[in-house]
């Protein structure tokens, strides 16, 4: 979703990066369906980007590059309708359904196993069928 939502969480700590001289992160790998529910912190949703429903917004970020241009994590949100304008996102599903409409463009069926891109400054209404969960990289 948007820039503002996935800096809501601290970034996860990464030995890799921890000092000046290191090359970048560390390689790693979570089960993102073994990740309970209270390990993801909420997450503010404008109310002013809710169209219908009463969904709720938790993630968790994973990593972030030291200067802030690279956001790797976990993102869910439960049914309902939302607005939003995106950044530049590679996500996988990995739980859910959603339907992506995007403003002059084209209309995007999402379930467990697409992987979708979302282009920085796509205007997007979300419509969530079933809790989605995804994990996502995102590139400012």
């Amino acid at each position: 979703m948007s820039t503002s939502d996935h800096h809501a969480s601290a970034p996860a700590a990464d030995p890799a990066s921890a000092g000046p001289s290191a090359p970048g992160p560390a390689s790693f790998a979570v089960s993102l369906p073994d990740v309970p529910d209270a390990e993801l912190e909420t997450e503010d949703l404008d109310p002013g980007q809710i169209v219908s429903g009463e969904p709720v917004v938790t993630g968790k970020v994973l990593w972030e590059s030291p200067d802030g241009k690279q956001v790797r994590g976990i993102w869910q949100i439960t049914p309902g309708v939302v607005t939003d304008t995106e950044a530049n996102e590679l996500f996988v599903v990995v739980s859910g359904r959603a339907t992506i409409e995007v403003e002059g463009g084209g209309t995007l069926e999402v379930g467990p196993g697409s992987a979708c891109v979302l282009r920085e400054g796509d205007r997007t209404t979300w419509t969530v069928h079933e809790t989605l969960r995804k994990a996502y990289h995102i590139s400012y």
